[in-house]
């Protein structure tokens, strides 16, 4: 039977419409004759005909090219490397690094700090805030060159050995966080706020800059507007503004939660075996 016969949605216009490329690619893929009819009268039926092979062939051509990392880590052992001293979470740190490294890149891939984390990787999301010199800053648009000699503090660097940090503990206590993707980020940026309010910074909502000292007292309002450059796709947002509230406050409050222990597991447990019939198995 012809080819054509078997794929009538295929006709000889859609074979010769195919790009240099796209025939270069079903040639490497294996499809010729009655299987390459087959695949296209596929892709056709499904709305995406030769729109799919274009894809196709655009991705491995980028699966070709280098990546940018390599590219990164080609340049840094060339001569245009440069050199950068800084103190990371307390300890001196050098890296010989390609001038257009960020911060954040160095952080996760040259020192293994992976507590900070790549988001959105332009400064939109908040989840790679970590703090410079006292100052909360976007480690994924930062150039790493930028922070010669300037102290630059991690979620990592924040507890006192097996102690958390005081905003660590209130994000537990709180339950300000549930995926716990961009949990350091919202630490980080926390803490530099705690400093901020302290100095006597205003942010976009505060009422009176004439009356402003230091130490500030926030207001929730005053929270939410200082951690709006921090994104949670969880909600955890009311628990996040009652932890900084605590922490920044000061005055304690309930722990709304807590772990189940091992007898109120065991009474669920038996409860539903009760329900359902399954009474010898109670533990």
């Amino acid at each position: 039977m012809n080819d054509k016969n078997e794929h009538p949605s295929v006709n000889d216009g859609d074979l010769e419409s195919l790009s240099a490329d796209e025939e270069k690619l079903l040639d490497e893929l294996g499809l010729f004759g009655a299987a390459r009819r087959q695949f296209l009268g596929q892709t056709l039926a499904s709305g995406l005909g030769i729109f799919a092979l274009q894809l196709l062939a655009k991705e491995k051509a980028l699966a070709a090219m280098t990546s940018p990392d390599a590219v990164l880590a080609q340049n840094a052992a060339s001569g245009d490397a440069i050199q950068v001293t800084m103190r990371i979470n307390g300890s001196t740190q050098i890296l010989t690094v390609d001038p257009r490294t960020v911060l954040l890149d160095a952080l996760r891939e040259r020192l293994g700090l992976t507590g900070t984390k790549k988001g959105c990787d332009q400064g939109q999301c908040g989840a790679c805030t970590v703090i410079v010199d006292g100052r909360r800053v976007l480690s994924c648009l930062t150039l790493l060159a930028s922070c010669e000699g300037k102290e630059v503090t991690t979620i990592e660097g924040l507890a006192n050995g097996a102690g958390l940090h005081p905003m660590q503990a209130a994000f537990i206590k709180h339950d300000a966080f549930q995926c716990g993707y961009c949990t350091p980020g919202q630490i980080c940026s926390a803490v530099a706020l705690l400093r901020e309010a302290e100095a006597g910074e205003a942010s976009y909502v505060t009422r009176n800059l004439r009356t402003i000292t230091k130490d500030l007292e926030l207001s929730d309002e005053e929270i939410r507007e200082r951690m709006s450059g921090n994104l949670c796709r969880c909600g955890a947002y009311p628990g996040i503004v009652a932890a900084i509230r605590e922490v920044q406050s000061g005055r304690q409050t309930a722990q709304a939660w807590h772990f189940a222990t091992q007898e109120e597991i065991a009474a669920v447990m038996n409860d539903k075996l009760l329900r359902e019939g399954r009474s010898d198995e109670t533990v």
